[in-house]
């Protein structure tokens, strides 16, 4: 998910090795988030999740917030932007959420690296962007990466692989709005009206048919779990694209895809198609050669 932040001023050895470090947290928190929602998920529903998930979320954002003393930086006037960017995360974890109980662990996250060929896409209908020739080529290799991983054939697509292929749509729009938001947001702003409105579309849709579940307290540390480390993953991306180029943080971004391939193998007993590795690779190709060509033009 390096799609948007800018090449950071430093390059040096120390500040490369230390971004290295934050990668590997947020290679940690995703793959954490990742095994907390499957084990939750046979007693709460996505909407359940993403409404406890919230809750926990806000806990730790307020705290920041006001130990910090950054209460100031809570106004916004972007409450339409804050609404839109809300309402892709939400639909996009959601299916994130769903996708993880219905398919291999590895190939939901080969999916989800589709999200910055999304962000092409998507960016010169929302943002104006021009799509370039080096676009349109990543573009067209990460679908083939997709075609390979997701082998859509009768026998193998189902809803789980949909819902792997959607979220990286929701998690893209995410992005974008959240590109127009940085502009003139703080992060604390940001993350305060993500968990919050997120708190309420949860709580809604959760609520529709008048039955919210309460976690047990086995679920209830995966809970605590799943909110933090949503915030930390993004928060470790974030510092590490601080310090080192995307170029070099993208790759390690990468290793998410063999760390939940070995989790899935111990903790579920998932056998890994070769299929999702070849493809999966060619999506982060597809991705890695956008980004150097972005480099290059800066």
């Amino acid at each position: 998910m390096t799609d948007n932040l800018q090449n950071p001023p430093r390059d040096t050895a120390a500040s490369v090795l230390r971004a290295g470090v934050f990668m590997l947290g947020a290679v940690a928190s995703f793959t954490l988030m990742a095994v907390a929602g499957r084990q939750v998920s046979f007693e709460l529903d996505t909407f359940e999740i993403m409404m406890f998930r919230s809750f926990v979320g806000l806990a730790v954002v307020m705290a920041f917030v006001l130990v910090q003393g950054r209460l100031h930086e809570l106004p916004t006037r972007k409450t339409g932007t804050h609404l839109l960017r809300n309402i892709f995360h939400f639909t996009g974890q959601n299916l994130w959420f769903f996708a993880i109980t219905m398919i291999p662990l590895a190939q939901v996250f080969a999916l989800e690296f589709t999200t910055p060929l999304w962000v092409l896409i998507l960016s010169p209908l929302m943002l104006g962007e021009r799509m370039t020739r080096m676009r349109v080529i990543a573009a067209v290799l990460g679908f083939v990466g997709i075609l390979i991983v997701a082998r859509p054939t009768p026998e193998t697509l189902n809803i789980g692989t949909a819902a792997a292929a959607a979220c990286a749509i929701g998690f893209a729009g995410t992005y974008i709005f959240a590109k127009r938001l940085t502009r003139t947001e703080s992060l604390a702003c940001i993350l305060f009206y993500m968990t919050v409105m997120q708190a309420v579309f949860g709580l809604i849709c959760a609520g529709f048919d008048g039955d919210i579940a309460l976690p047990s307290g086995t679920s209830l540390p995966w809970l605590v779990a799943i909110g933090i480390c949503g915030l930390t993953a993004h928060f470790c991306i974030t510092s590490a694209l601080s310090l080192a180029p995307a170029t070099l943080v993208s790759p390690i971004d990468f290793m998410r895809l063999p760390v939940i391939a070995i989790v899935g193998l111990l903790v579920y007993g998932e056998a890994v198609s070769i299929y999702v590795f070849v493809g999966a690779i060619l999506i982060f190709g597809a991705n890695y050669l956008n980004l150097w060509s972005e480099t290059r033009k800066s």
